[in-house]
């Protein structure tokens, strides 16, 4: 399939924050001083761990993370053995810096997980931690949890082994670097197998009826000038084979804890058959082939994710992917175990500095794997988890979206009366879900003879940007 190219981002050229948007959600400014006076604490302690874990600063991983972050979870390398292939990954360990109960600990299970919003994040963690202590910055020596997963040729897992280390990041790379480097064959070595066994990972997905949207993501960035820019970033190879190896570990923490009786899954039901035969009226009203006895997942893949029809059937799809939410068990294996998007058991391992439940589920994990108890502190807080992340991934969502309509207001401001393309990714009512080409804006619009798929011109009518929000009208 041929795909159109994404278009140029516009900027807006103005000076704005997003201060309206922080005091409408009530998001905390900084840390208290006895949380930022424990968390300078811990910094000292853990300078004194090294000689209690296992030095692999031998082993030469590397970060992958969007240009600019400092929060830097995880680093990686992928080799192949003479039979399969090694996974080693190294997760940031704040067990290492959060005391049980203390100041930290507490502002933590208070905020949930990492927000980010286009003018700075407000981090799960003090930044001394978050940005420089725990995080996986090159060259630094830092405590970690490193797992080593070994693969038969297929790239299915037949050894896990988690255990607390020291590590030493020696490369730090972006998505699209990581992309240039592959296509001029200048990989660095610790990435030149992640293509291979990616696709590997990406073929397994799609056997156990993984069901990945490859909707792109609009993204916000600094003009450089005070202003904000839109654009919209699809999804490269490196992204997703990336994602793959969370996903493998994550997959590889879930049967730990399955095995053990004890832990939390992050859990998506299946879909009921009414959606799925939903879903193929969708496909065939678009007008995607979707052969009998073919799985959704083998669909989605083969879709060309710059094509408007693929657009609306990500769009679409959304709806085998509700009822997300976390799972506890402490004695017996939960009763539904599976992430339907993912299609297996999965839990949260890979990003404790920007999540809650991961540093939770990276206890259980390496207790299971070292054959000891999982810490008391651990079990009894399991059960909170659930309402804690709960209420976290709902704000983050309301944040997101407040940021990105806001941006689009102000982008497009000064352009009441214009005209635009757009796509309908979602219709059936008088209202349907356009998204514009040229800024790249989601939006709604009348539209009661809209279809998704379809492309279409609309006509900027008026635009709040105390509201943020904009309106639309289809051009006849």
């Amino acid at each position: 399939m041929s795909s159109d190219p994404l278009p140029p981002a516009r900027t807006s050229g103005r000076r704005w924050d997003f201060a309206a948007v922080r005091a409408e959600f009530d998001l905390p400014d900084g840390f208290a001083p006895d949380t930022l006076a424990e968390a300078e604490d811990a910094v000292v302690r853990a300078r004194e761990l090294s000689g209690d874990r296992y030095d692999a600063t031998d082993i030469p991983v590397v970060t992958i993370d969007p240009p600019g972050a400092r929060d830097l979870d995880q680093a990686m390398r992928v080799e192949r053995l003479s039979h399969g292939y090694r996974v080693r990954y190294a997760i940031a360990d704040l067990g290492a810096f959060v005391t049980p109960s203390g100041a930290v600990d507490r502002e933590a299970t208070a905020r949930g997980q990492t927000l980010y919003l286009p003018d700075g994040t407000v981090p799960l963690h003090p930044p001394v931690l978050s940005e420089r202590a725990a995080s996986l910055l090159p060259g630094e020596v830092r405590p970690a949890v490193l797992w080593t997963i070994d693969t038969d040729d297929e790239g299915n897992p037949v050894d896990i082994d988690v255990r607390r280390a020291i590590v030493r990041s020696v490369g730090r790379f972006d998505y699209q670097g990581v992309v240039n480097d592959v296509a001029r064959g200048e990989v660095h070595p610790s990435l030149a197998t992640l293509p291979e066994f990616g696709t590997l990972r990406r073929r397994l997905a799609a056997q156990r009826g993984a069901i990945e949207l490859q909707l792109p993501e609009q993204e916000v960035t600094s003009d450089g000038n005070g202003g904000w820019r839109l654009a919209l970033r699809l999804r490269t190879e490196i992204d997703a084979f990336n994602a793959e190896i969370s996903l493998l570990t994550g997959m590889c923490a879930a049967e730990l804890m399955l095995e053990a009786g004890v832990g939390i899954l992050r859990t998506v039901v299946e879909a009921d058959e009414d959606a799925h035969c939903w879903l193929r009226e969708s496909a065939q009203a678009l007008g995607i082939d979707w052969p009998h006895g073919t799985g959704v997942a083998d669909v989605l893949s083969g879709l060309d994710p710059a094509r408007p029809e693929s657009l609306a059937f990500y769009a679409d799809s959304t709806r085998l992917l509700r009822g997300a939410g976390y799972t506890t068990f402490d004695g017996a294996p939960p009763s539904a175990s599976s992430h339907a998007g993912i299609g297996g058991p999965y839990t949260h391992v890979t990003a404790p500095i920007r999540r809650l439940v991961d540093r939770y589920a990276t206890e259980v994990c390496l207790a299971v794997c070292a054959g000891t108890e999982v810490p008391e502190w651990t079990r009894a807080g399991l059960a909170e988890l659930p309402s804690a992340m709960g209420t976290s991934d709902a704000l983050a969502a309301k944040v997101e979206r407040a940021c990105l309509d806001q941006v689009e207001s102000w982008v497009l401001a000064d352009r009441v009366g214009e005209t635009f393309d757009a796509v309908v990714l979602r219709g059936g009512g008088e209202q349907v879900e356009v998204l514009i080409s040229d800024p790249p804006v989601l939006a709604s619009c009348d539209g009661t003879d809209l279809a998704e798929g379809q492309r279409v011109t609309v006509r900027l009518t008026a635009v709040d940007t105390t509201a943020r929000t904009v309106t639309l009208e289809p051009v006849p």
